[in-house]
């Protein structure tokens, strides 16, 4: 999987200040619950998406990218793979332009076609990492995690070194 990533992509996407969170879970144990919140607790005006539902979290819930009013600037995907290719669809329809396909060492929601279709689109993607590592004050766990894909040279780098 083509996973290929500069640090200013992901630096890009985590300066701005309206994010989608598509497959945010009804489940308050649910890891994306508690990236939602933290999101939500550096300052970030999250936006839940989830066809299932019409509010979480004490917010309204969308259940498509294009329905979101005010737009957003940048999608956080927590879908399964196989309909992560409909939701960049669902974006690029929407105007954004910055996505990041969740993921933490394991598939998570990105899928080839949809990191293909994001690229064929002038779609910044950020496929298959997860935020916490880029937070220089997250937790240990979480920057051991940076630290030991920086030993295998699979942290992402800045552009002119990638």
């Amino acid at each position: 999987m083509s996973r290929n990533v500069s640090i200013e992509t992901i630096e890009d996407f985590l300066r701005q200040k309206r994010i989608a969170m598509v497959g945010l879970s009804r489940e308050s144990k649910d890891f994306s619950v508690m990236l939602f919140e933290e999101f939500r607790r550096r300052g970030y005006d999250m936006v839940p998406v989830n066809p299932g539902v019409s509010e979480l979290l004490g917010q309204p819930c969308f259940a498509r990218v294009q329905d979101i009013q005010p737009p957003v600037d940048a999608a956080i995907l927590m879908t399964s793979p196989s309909i992560t290719e409909t939701v960049v669809r669902d974006c690029a329809e929407a105007g954004v332009r910055l996505v990041w396909m969740y993921g933490a060492g394991v598939q998570g929601a990105t899928s080839e076609p949809a990191i293909e279709f994001c690229h064929a689109n002038n779609i910044q993607v950020v496929p298959g990492e997860c935020p916490f590592m880029f937070w220089h004050d997250a937790g240990m766990g979480h920057r051991l995690h940076g630290f030991i894909l920086k030993l295998f040279g699979k942290y992402p780098r800045h552009a002119a070194a990638a």
